[in-house]
């Protein structure tokens, strides 16, 4: 038996797509460095030891978190007005959009009052825990403007019961305790 031949050599293309393309010197180049950008090895160096992290005091990190904290409490706020023009959008049917366009509306806030304490939890510290009450506060009123948003759809679909033709039908139905206590003698 005759040993198998070799495969035979890759195309020159193949090779070149595997190799990278040699890289142009510094000389041959005649586009400029971007600013701030050093081709040495000793420029990269001397900006990493500049770049070391410096030591931050508590009072700046404090600061940082209660920024922090005050975007967390406003964030909400930036979806009122999205939610009111998609609750203006639904139309006041009862209908399977819109209920589920208002059970949304009132499962978010609902949810982020409830974990109103998780929320702002990694931003209290000693020292920030009485400055995180006003961003606390901020984040409970908008999460009960968008409530309010979800009372005022569900008025508007008509499922409160807002004036007394509402209640005529429980009215009429009822007895008084007198007639119902001799109905069991």
């Amino acid at each position: 038996m005759s040993s198998p031949l070799p495969p035979p050599p890759p195309p020159e293309w193949v090779v070149a797509l595997d190799s990278p393309m040699p890289r142009p010197t510094k000389a041959a180049s005649t586009i400029p460095d971007p600013p701030g950008f050093s081709s040495t090895r000793g420029g990269k160096q001397q900006k990493q030891q500049q770049k070391q992290p410096s030591e931050k005091r508590p009072e700046e990190t404090d600061a940082l978190k209660i920024k922090k904290a005050w975007e967390i409490a406003i964030a909400p706020s930036k979806q009122i007005p999205m939610n009111a023009i998609m609750m203006y959008m639904s139309g006041n049917s009862l209908q399977i959009f819109s209920i589920m366009m208002v059970f949304m509306l009132f499962k978010g806030p609902i949810q982020g009052l409830i974990n109103t304490n998780v929320m702002f939890a990694k931003f209290e510290t000693p020292t920030t825990k009485s400055r995180l009450l006003g961003a606390k506060a901020v984040y409970v009123l908008v999460q009960l403007g968008l409530l309010a948003l979800g009372i005022w759809k569900v008025n508007a679909m008509g499922l409160l019961p807002t004036t007394r033709s509402d209640w005529l039908a429980w009215e009429s139905e009822r007895q008084p305790l007198e007639q119902a206590y001799f109905a069991f003698r």
